[in-house]
């Protein structure tokens, strides 16, 4: 039995958080611990967001001792940090199904819960979502407060720094709570972290804030007008003894910074600040990974993590190479050789796999925080400056740069290489990072290069050939294992083409009877389903009907008199694509290949044109009619 799997004596009994708030504050630490236990039990069953849960659990139980939810509307950022608040708002029930099939979202997501205002996933959204979630309920004279918590990382986003801006302006009553960590996924980078860590550190402030609100505590009968004026009086003498914060000069008022971790510190402020009915910044610093030693130690490895041993913190290492890894090793090669070459990431160094890149050449390594837009446009300014810039965003969050990618980079053609790392079908996330919608988004662009490496030396090949072309080029791969090398993969590009695998190449021994008979079916795949077409194609030659496989590579262009040319022996062609049908590659292919031979049977086979639940990959390609024995009846079909 885990070692925090023991019975909750007051977990256990929150139904709501009403029950929350019949707590004694001498129960609420033991509260506290109870939910540390039960996060870290699941998260290292199903994997998770480990390290940002564990530092916000006072803070969570704070605001739900001091607001009334959901008539005051919680709107997380990203909302990754909301496993405290799915458990005091009654989930608990259900807790061990998180990030399962069918199971909680690891998200905030309206349809669990009246809780839940928004279905989150992406950062530096909630400012934006709680206000104009205030102002719409004052025009239609609704009540209750709103309140946005926000990372400090993710105030590096602009679309944040934009939604303060306007909050100030307008003037209406939101209440954004700071999050300070010094985190965002890695360690936070840039002024606004190292402003914001000045604001926490400094002594003489902290001592001021000390004082005043000790007075304050002391004065009796403080009604709704006093709050408002002793707020009002703090912000003129710090004014008047330190320079104005940020926060204030944008229309805010500004508490803080406080300890995250201390309940009566946190209750008595968002009391008073309850009161208020103008803009208010409340700064709470925290400790990310708080209560378990290893996320405290190493909360960027702990920031999204799969299952580990609970007692060590320790993770099962794989002999299988991730393409994530593949893209990292390449990289490194190809920098050693060139020192032009620059990495730049959006807040992901591990993820991406640039941790290495930015060990070993730290001059040529950009963070630039939660910012995907800058990121891209700051690498096309990188480029015209002669570097090769090398930009690794998640599929996902490529989205947010479209109009860079498109004004900055593929408009002037200026060279950079994308990488768009968890392409296609991503396991455990759910809606908002199922990476489906790049190949529909960006191949209308004008003058970019797409292409979908199937295997690790794929990968390596297309990221060298990607570096010395004089244009813009994506990479696209999945969140998986890199498949088994086949000899085909290790050809040399040619652009717009692919390879031909015969199913000679990969048939089991039981099948070689067959081998002389030519292959009536070819599977056209996209690099990052190749596993289950290949595992589809395997059966249909036990079962006698042999089929070869087409892997694309190029998703563009497409050298169209050469597909032509492959597919013209076939009776039969299948399309096989890791992404939406609407705008995607498959049916761009099938209307090529029907165009020239009208009687041939085509057929496709894509991620629906729809948002796809969470669950393991295999769930995933299961739902969407996907796995390889949805190949096998589709080519049946066509037979």
């Amino acid at each position: 039995m885990s070692a925090f799997s023991e019975f909750t004596t007051i977990l256990s009994e929150i139904h709501s958080p009403a029950d929350v708030k019949q707590l004694d504050k001498k129960q609420l630490p033991v509260l506290a611990q109870e939910i540390r236990k039960k996060i870290i039990e699941v998260v290292g069953k199903n994997g998770g967001h480990l390290a940002s849960n564990l530092g916000v659990v006072e803070l969570t139980i704070a605001l739900h001792r001091v607001f009334d939810s959901p008539e005051d509307a919680f709107v997380w950022d990203v909302s990754h940090q909301c496993y405290t608040h799915k458990l005091l708002t009654g989930r608990y029930d259900s807790f061990d199904t998180l990030r399962k099939k069918n199971g909680l979202s690891g998200f905030t997501k309206r349809q669990e819960s009246p809780h839940d205002f928004f279905d989150a996933g992406h950062s530096s959204t909630s400012v934006s979502s709680a206000l104009g979630l205030l102002t719409g309920r004052m025009l239609r004279h609704q009540k209750g407060k709103v309140i946005a918590v926000i990372g400090d990382g993710a105030l590096t986003g602009g679309m944040a720094m934009e939604a303060l801006s306007h909050a100030g302006q307008i003037s209406k009553d939101l209440i954004v709570v700071l999050n300070d960590n010094q985190m965002s996924i890695s360690k936070n980078t840039g002024s606004l972290s190292r402003y914001l860590s000045r604001m926490t550190m400094t002594s003489s402030y902290q001592t001021f804030r000390f004082n005043i609100d000790r007075f304050v505590d002391r004065l009796p009968l403080i009604n709704k007008f006093f709050t408002k004026f002793i707020f009002r009086f703090k912000r003129a003498i710090k004014a008047l003894l330190y320079s104005n914060n940020f926060f204030v000069d944008l229309g805010f008022e500004y508490v803080g910074p406080l300890n995250g971790h201390n309940f009566d510190e946190l209750e008595q402020v968002f009391t008073r600040v309850k009161k208020l009915n103008r803009p208010v910044v409340v700064h709470v610093v925290t400790r990310k990974g708080r209560g378990y030693s290893p996320a405290e130690n190493d909360p960027a490895r702990f920031h999204g993590i799969g299952p580990f041993c609970i007692s060590d913190g320790t993770v099962e290492k794989f002999d299988t190479l991730s393409f994530t890894e593949a893209f990292s090793n390449a990289l490194l090669d190809a920098a050693e050789r060139d020192s032009r070459i620059a990495a730049v990431t959006a807040a992901m160094a591990k993820g991406t796999g640039l941790a290495a890149f930015a060990h070993r050449f730290p001059d040529r390594f950009f963070d630039v925080g939660i910012a995907e837009q800058h990121a891209v446009t700051f690498a096309g300014g990188l480029s015209v400056a002669g570097m090769i810039p090398v930009v690794a965003i998640y599929s996902t969050f490529m989205q947010r740069a479209l109009d860079q990618l498109i004004h900055d980079v593929a408009l002037p053609a200026v060279p950079v290489v994308f990488v768009l790392d968890r392409a296609g079908a991503v396991p455990d996330d759910g809606e908002t990072h199922q990476g489906a919608f790049d190949i529909a988004l960006i191949r209308p662009v004008p003058n970019v290069i797409m292409l979908a490496p199937a295997s690790a030396v794929e990968l390596s090949i297309c990221l060298h050939w990607a570096l010395k072309r004089n244009a813009p080029v994506i990479i696209r791969y999945p969140k998986a294992s890199c498949p088994s090398e086949q000899d085909v993969f290790a050809l040399p590009l040619e652009e717009g083409r692919g390879v031909l695998l015969p199913y000679s190449d990969f048939a089991a021994a039981e099948s070689y009877g067959l081998q002389n008979i030519p292959a009536s079916v070819l599977l056209v795949c996209t690099g990052g389903i190749f596993p289950e077409t290949l595992a589809a194609a395997r059966a249909l030659v036990l079962q006698n009907v042999p089929v070869d496989i087409y892997n694309i590579r190029f998703i563009k262009p497409i050298d169209e008199s050469y597909l032509i040319k492959v597919v013209e022996p076939y009776a039969a062609v299948l399309f096989v694509e890791d992404g939406v049908e609407s705008g995607g590659i498959s049916r761009c292919l099938e209307r090529i290949v029907t165009g020239a031979y009208p009687a041939k049977k085509t057929a496709v086979k894509t991620l629906p044109d729809a948002f796809m639940p969470q669950g393991k990959r295999n769930e995933i390609f299961e739902d969407a009619g996907l796995s390889p024995d949805h190949i096998v009846s589709a080519v049946r079909g066509l037979l």
